[in-house]
């Protein structure tokens, strides 16, 4: 297209589509014609208008934190509490609503059984109130309070996972976007700290454990994917936390902790891995931890609550049907069908007929025991009449009923 508004040669010595049907373009809706304009249409500016649109929304994030701290010497906590801190935070004109929800009390237990239930259980709640929302009648301004992220504190061991980190990751990484995180790594080497991130994710990918990864998209420059891949490279993060400034040995106030040998800066890379962490959680991977999880880890917790309610989705609504394929499959349902009447009358048919033999062979027992009976009687009477001929043919009286043994009638 001419931004002139005229027909480019390349058009005019085209020629004109056949009078006797539409392009084959037309016809077949999967060919897809990729063209890129010479003039300007206006529908670049989409992202710009998507950006007014955000930007006058505002946006939410929010962030599950899961750490064993140990037991405190205090108060040892005889459950896990869910807690949620909310900040609402504006940058160049882009709002942010940041939660945290804490999870105080997470391995603290003589017995640690069961300790990831009330972690999982919120998780499932957030997800219940969100289709809850959905199945409303107005959808206009759903809150989005499920976890996006969930970063899991390992403690420095240096040694494998725990059998109780193994356990929870495993509750965990279908239901959150799950990125592990090594808590305290001051207290490692640098050597300590590659071995242990190591072994980490051996026992990560032994266990069959899904942990975030950034996706890689087409388009991406070579400068974002050699961040991304920086980024990777660092899970698990090794990271320090602080929240005091401190002088360092230039002078500058930094985040850190003082130690006699030195000090640890928590914004300095080359010390530890937090501002790995901070890039990925919210600078590179908001929006796709965002994504990830409202495609896929919310809409296979929503299919299977949804499946299990009996709530079933009919997967020929979406599809192209092809009148021979359909005749095919409705053919073989009814002679599917056809074959499972079959089924039950044979089965029925043979019930009746053992049921009849049953009744024939129990009057067959009951006509011979009858008969046995009969054929008994009949042999008594004949002895007594052969008895009764006997005594005639002797000459002995035939002594009549009645009669008592010892008395005699004259």
């Amino acid at each position: 297209m001419a931004s002139n508004g005229t027909a480019s040669p390349a058009a005019m010595s085209s020629p004109p589509p056949s009078a006797s049907g539409p392009p084959a373009s037309i016809n077949d809706s999967r060919n897809i014609v990729r063209r890129k304009l010479t003039g300007y249409v206006g529908f670049a500016n989409l992202p710009n208008q998507w950006h007014r649109k955000s930007v006058r929304k505002g946006f939410n994030f929010n962030v599950m934190v899961v750490e064993r701290k140990g037991p405190s010497l205090d108060i040892i906590p005889k459950t896990v509490q869910i807690q949620s801190i909310s900040a609402d935070i504006e940058e160049a004109g882009v709002r942010l609503r940041l939660t945290v929800v804490d999870t105080p009390g997470f391995g603290d237990f003589v017995n640690n059984d069961e300790s990831w239930r009330p972690i999982v259980d919120n998780i499932e709640q957030r997800y219940d109130a969100y289709l809850d929302a959905e199945n409303k009648v107005n959808r206009m301004n759903i809150v989005d309070n499920r976890i996006h992220a969930c970063v899991y504190f390992i403690q420095p061991t240096g040694h494998a996972l725990k059998p109780l980190d193994i356990e929870v990751m495993r509750r965990l990484h279908t239901k959150v976007n799950l990125i592990p995180v090594i808590a305290k790594s001051d207290t490692l080497t640098d050597d300590e700290i590659t071995s242990f991130k190591a072994r980490i994710l051996g026992d990560i990918k032994h266990h069959g454990i899904q942990i975030f990864e950034g996706p890689r998209y087409e388009l991406d420059d070579e400068e974002t994917i050699a961040e991304n891949n920086e980024i990777m490279t660092k899970v698990p993060f090794a990271v320090v936390g602080a929240t005091n400034e401190i002088t360092n040995a230039e002078g500058r106030k930094v985040r850190g902790r003082r130690y006699p040998w030195g000090v640890i800066e928590v914004d300095n890379e080359e010390h530890c891995d937090f501002v790995k962490l901070r890039q990925m959680l919210i600078r590179t991977h908001m929006e796709e931890l965002k994504e990830h999880t409202n495609n896929n880890l919310y809409e296979n917790y929503r299919t299977d609550k949804l499946t299990a309610m009996g709530v079933a989705q009919d997967p020929s609504v979406f599809k192209e049907v092809n009148p021979a394929v359909k005749q095919e499959e409705e053919r073989a349902l009814h002679e599917q069908k056809l074959a499972k009447m079959e089924a039950e009358m044979k089965m029925v048919f043979q019930q009746k007929v053992a049921e009849k033999e049953s009744k024939l062979k129990q009057s067959e027992e009951e006509l011979y025991a009858r008969h046995r009976e009969m054929k008994e009687q009949l042999e008594r009477q004949r002895l007594e009449l052969e008895e009764k001929k006997s005594r005639v043919e002797s000459g002995r009286p035939i002594e009549k009923e009645g009669k008592r043994k010892g008395f005699s009638l004259r």
